[in-house]
């Protein structure tokens, strides 16, 4: 047998809205808001908790320690860790603003993930997102190898692709994967937005996805070409504010939910699936939305997790934005409604990450495990409602409920947000994971 993990990143405590995302809109237009560090870990964690109570197995996953102190030290920032943090925000606000984001929450971009069932040595394996398109994401990639390792010991880690616009990768949020079941050898479908070495600049918003990440990311995982896929996105969907594929299209089993822009040739794009799926046993279904682009981007209507139930039906985990817009309600209704595997949804507040242009799906990175191999997970990671509980009370003890872009200055905070991490590494059993632990503290 085997099941979907799903691993959540838990909100960091420097969680704020600075606005650093070029193309996606809720980032954009909610630059400068007083965000909310508490609220948004605790709502993670009620999303995690409804996983739980579906009988689905949920992870965590820790944030990243911010700022980081040595790649400051590394532009000639010196002294100890709170002085080079209070001489660099005198220096370079900006500069300190990227180093202090909480993205690593979107563990959708963490990695892309293949299945034991998929890869040619029969192991799992993950390749760390490089995260190149942007700068405050692009520091991610080394902490999120370490806490993979730590969360998945028997997988096999890569480290990012070279970090150049050539093969830019954003992880998961450009991966699907269809299958008749979980632990069925599945139809791989990497979304790209560009190709890096022959493309002429195309769209308003940058396509942070390369062809050549994709190709690359499925040569290491020893992916069968038969099964294995490469989609175009549409440079319309692109423009409109779908940053990542999956703000327009999600997947599970044999499902492809999906806006009729999110591809320009629909038509194409259905018949290739058909053809690829064919060999492996199953036949998709296409849960296509014809409504406006605006409203889908504006609900995160497909941002949303499609997930297998214990049942043998499937639910959809949805922002309370999709409640909120007529259209994008409807169409949910309708597929519920229809002769289809989708038989509930539940309309989740996610408001502290959507007003940085994360949903449902964005917090979360899905790993198909084989029962045997969710054994072998870090059992502390794996989430019972007395973690949550134990995670909820350490939330409510460090975080703080207002942060503005002028308090990430404020060399508190990195000592907070240390000591907040040092206890979440005990009642996690990760040990010293950060480099600032290693490095003998804050200072």
């Amino acid at each position: 047998m085997s099941v979907e993990l799903n691993i959540d990143g838990l909100v960091g405590p420097t969680h704020n809205y600075a606005g650093l995302s070029f193309g996606n809109i809720a980032s954009s237009g909610n630059k400068g808001a007083i965000s909310n560090p508490k609220a948004a870990a605790l709502q993670g964690l009620q999303k995690m908790r409804t996983l739980v109570n579906m009988g689905l197995p949920q992870a965590v996953m820790p944030p990243h320690a911010r700022p980081l102190t040595y790649y400051l030290r590394g532009l000639g920032f010196n002294g100890t860790d709170s002085a080079v943090h209070e001489s660099a925000w005198k220096a370079n606000p900006a500069l300190v603003a990227n180093l202090m984001s909480a993205s690593p929450m979107w563990t959708a971009n963490a990695a892309t993930v293949s299945p034991s069932i998929d890869t040619a040595d029969g192991k799992v394996h993950l390749t760390a997102a490089n995260l190149v398109a942007m700068p405050h994401r692009s520091i991610e990639a080394p902490q999120t190898e370490r806490l993979l390792q730590a969360i998945l010991p028997k997988a096999v880690i890569h480290p990012a692709l070279p970090s150049n616009t050539v093969f830019g990768d954003e992880g998961a949020a450009n991966h699907n994967r269809m299958s008749q079941s979980h632990g069925d050898k599945g139809l791989e479908i990497f979304v790209y937005g560009r190709e890096a070495l022959s493309d002429e600049p195309s769209t308003k918003f940058p396509g942070r996805q390369t062809l050549e990440a994709s190709k690359a990311v499925g040569r290491l995982h020893g992916l069968d070409e038969a099964a294995t896929l490469y989609l175009r996105q549409s440079a319309k969907a692109i423009d409109a504010g779908a940053f990542h594929n999956d703000v327009v299209c999600v997947t599970n089993g044999t499902v492809m939910f999906f806006h009729k822009d999110a591809f320009d040739d629909v038509a194409a794009m259905q018949n290739v699936v058909r053809e690829k799926a064919k060999p492996l046993g199953f036949e998709p279904e296409f849960l296509m939305a014809d409504i406006p682009l605006e409203d889908t981007i504006q609900s995160y209507l497909f941002n949303s997790q499609l997930l297998s139930l214990p049942n043998g039906k499937m639910g959809l985990i949805l922002p309370k934005n999709v409640e909120n817009t007529p259209s994008a309600k409807a169409f949910v209704d309708h597929c519920i409604a229809g002769n289809n595997p989708v038989s509930e949804a539940h309309y989740l507040d996610l408001k502290q990450s959507m007003q940085n242009g994360g949903g449902p799906a964005c917090l979360r990175l899905r790993v198909p495990l084989t029962d045997e191999e969710l054994k072998q997970v870090h059992s502390p990671m794996l989430m019972d409602e007395a973690k949550l509980q134990s995670l909820d009370e350490w939330v409510n003890k460090y975080y703080r409920e207002a942060l503005s872009r002028d308090d990430l200055g404020d060399p508190a905070l990195m000592i907070e947000c240390r000591t907040a991490l040092d206890d979440l590494t005990q009642r996690l059993s990760l040990g010293s994971i950060y480099d600032f632990q290693m490095e003998g503290g804050a200072q």
